[in-house]
């Protein structure tokens, strides 16, 4: 690394800029590159000029201005899909050929001049700085420019000691990529109000991160102060906010993949969780949205967004696809409420009969593999088994609950209330409304679910509850549930023989006694034949031939009816306010279309509601 000396000149211009001017090179100290009015200050160098006015600055020879990207401002592709470049850096007549920024076009045409406002506005809000050079670059303006762009274009891009520091390692940075004959020029403007503004937010955001709203009307009197305008104070604030080390990696992972799909012109289905995978760690790490929305507008997100999925699965990927951000250090690991999501997706898939949900679980399980193989961290497979688990939890309650609502003859013993015993207190320790929602809500609501399985249900769920208060015993719920099964058995019996009975015997059952008589000669059948010995008793007795006449009913007056006049709604009715179960009366109408020859697919379309 050449040696060299540096001069460097500090000063006020006003209340409100600040300005470092430093010259380097081997023999700084028997140089003079400044001079001074009453209004301007002037820097020189042979060909080369820099002047700072009241209002203004203005230029001359070779060099050009760079500053640190505030996160927002617009920035060419070029730059944004290099991960490693942190300033802007624009050389004195020189444009962009192409949108991307990917090409250069360098013109003789390098003086001009800027407003203090303009340098401050599109550049940093805080920090500026200006420079140029003489040696290591020769001929015309814009082959010196050409030869500027490729000596320190990659340096004074990438380079880390840009900002408020004291500029001495960035000298240093700079003057390695020159000759030993050459002479390094460097003027540094701050904004004194903004740079106040941004200390004083900086240290609110990070001792508060959401800033009380006391301290928040002192920032903006602060503003008002300063006569800092909102858009200054909105750019500040958001690259305060960016550059905070939690928000920073989360921010960086969805602007890497945003790039990606910019640059090939289109966003899949896995892409888009993993975007809305950070938004929500975004949420829970109390990261500003306007983080989002300024990438979103800057690279056009919802323009590549071509997508078609259910939402349950599109929430699934969004929560698979975020263990992997633990590769780029953040911390997406699952918590209650992803843990809850990814649930109540399991239970719409199973639902629909949608395997598409079990081929994102294998898919994400197949890259976890993979990963782990190359050298992951085995975190991924503690992520994904942490899911599995309450999967596999899910899929073992869902089966016995459903076993108990939906099939007769069920036996439900004390191992079986003890497994769901455990699987609630896991359920519960996600969500205390988790249990209640995932296994009886949607079954209570089922169309299908008949008197018994409801009773069952009910029962079964108010008796874990009293379990856990400890006023019921494992086995008192069992011998309830035993009851209710043997109850469900004789009707099922007593339905048999009833109708049986009055189909051959009795063709009037209406008054009490008819009844009573019916009721004895049933009785004596089921004891002659061995199955049903005891007292039958009198209400469930009344239930079936209560229900045997809503069947008449049924058979002889509505179905015609509604056959005729291909009348849904009148059906739907009779289901819900009959009291009988669904899949029972669906028999019953499918032994009628057969009786009577009719077509099946009328039967088809009546029971869809003529939704074809």
């Amino acid at each position: 690394m050449p040696k060299h000396q540096e001069i460097r000149l500090h000063g006020h211009l006003d209340d409100t800029i600040e300005y470092f001017a430093m010259a380097a090179s081997r023999d700084a100290y028997s140089r003079y590159f400044f001079e001074t009015d009453s209004d301007n200050l002037r820097f020189f160098s042979p060909g080369n000029e820099f002047i700072l006015g009241t209002e203004q600055i203005s230029h001359r020879g070779n060099g050009g201005s760079f500053c640190e990207y505030m996160f927002g401002v617009d920035q060419p592709l070029s730059d944004l899909a290099k991960t490693d470049v942190r300033n802007r850096l624009i050389l004195y007549g020189t444009f962009y050929k192409s949108s991307d920024g990917s090409t250069l076009d360098f013109t003789p045409k390098t003086d001009g001049l800027s407003s203090f406002e303009q340098v401050f506005f599109e550049g940093n809000a805080t920090v500026n700085y200006f420079f140029f050079m003489t040696g290591s670059v020769s001929g015309k303006l814009q082959e010196q420019q050409e030869n500027i762009a490729r000596l320190l274009g990659k340096t004074l891009k990438r380079s880390a000691h840009v900002g408020l520091g004291d500029d001495t390692e960035l000298i240093d940075e700079i003057y390695s990529m020159l000759g030993h004959r050459s002479s390094l020029y460097l003027i540094k403007l701050i904004n004194k109000k903004h740079k106040q503004y941004h200390d004083v937010f900086k240290d609110l955001y990070d001792e508060y991160k959401t800033i009380p709203d006391y301290e928040y009307e002192k920032l903006q009197e602060l503003a008002n102060e300063l006569e800092i305008d909102r858009y200054q104070q909105e750019r500040i604030r958001i690259d305060v906010m960016y550059k905070h080390p939690d928000n920073q990696r989360i921010v960086d992972e969805y602007k890497n993949i945003l790039i990606e799909c910019n640059l090939k012109g289109s966003i899949n289905q896995m892409e888009n969780a993993r975007l809305t995978r950070l938004k929500t760690l975004s949420v829970r790490n109390k990261i500003p949205a306007a983080l989002f929305y300024t990438l979103d507008k800057m690279l056009k997100h919802d323009k590549l967004v071509d997508l078609d999925e259910q939402d349950y699965l599109a929430e699934t990927r969004q929560v698979l696809e975020g263990i992997f951000f633990t590769e780029a250090q953040i911390d997406a690991s699952i918590n209650s409420e992803d843990m809850s999501l990814l649930l109540h997706a399991k239970r719409q898939a199973s639902e629909n009969r949608d395997h598409t949900f079990e081929h994102i679980l294998l898919e994400t399980g197949k890259a976890c593999d993979e990963k782990i193989h190359e050298g992951a961290d085995l975190s991924l497979l503690e992520h994904f088994s942490y899911i599995i688990t309450y999967f596999d939890r899910y899929d073992n309650t869902s089966s016995v609950i459903n076993q108990l609502a939906f099939m007769e003859n069920v036996h439900f013993g004390e191992e079986q209330i003890r497994s769901l015993l455990g699987n609630k207190k896991a359920f519960d320790e996600l969500n205390g409304k988790l249990w209640k929602s995932l296994f009886f809500k949607q079954v209570l609501e089922n169309k299908y679910l008949g008197q018994f399985g409801r009773k069952k249900i009910v029962c079964l769920q108010k008796g874990l509850a009293l379990i856990e208060d400890g006023r019921l015993t494992i086995t008192a719920l069992v011998d309830q549930l035993l009851v209710l099964e043997k109850q469900e058995r004789l009707y099922a019996i007593l339905l048999g023989h009833v109708k049986e009975r009055i189909r051959n015997f009795y063709s009037k059952y209406n008054t009490r006694v008819e009844q009573e008589a019916l009721l004895v000669e049933v009785a004596d059948e089921l004891y002659n034949k061995g199955l049903y010995t005891g007292d039958i008793p009198l209400a469930q007795f009344y239930n079936v031939v209560v229900n045997i006449k809503k069947e008449a009913i049924y058979l002889h007056n509505l179905l015609p009816k509604i056959v005729a006049e291909r009348d849904a709604s009148l059906r739907e009715d009779f289901l819900d306010n009959s009291g009988l179960d669904r899949f029972y009366v669906e028999e019953l109408e499918r032994e009628y279309f057969e009786l009577n020859d009719l077509d099946m697919e009328n039967l088809y379309l009546i029971r869809k509601g003529y939704a074809d």
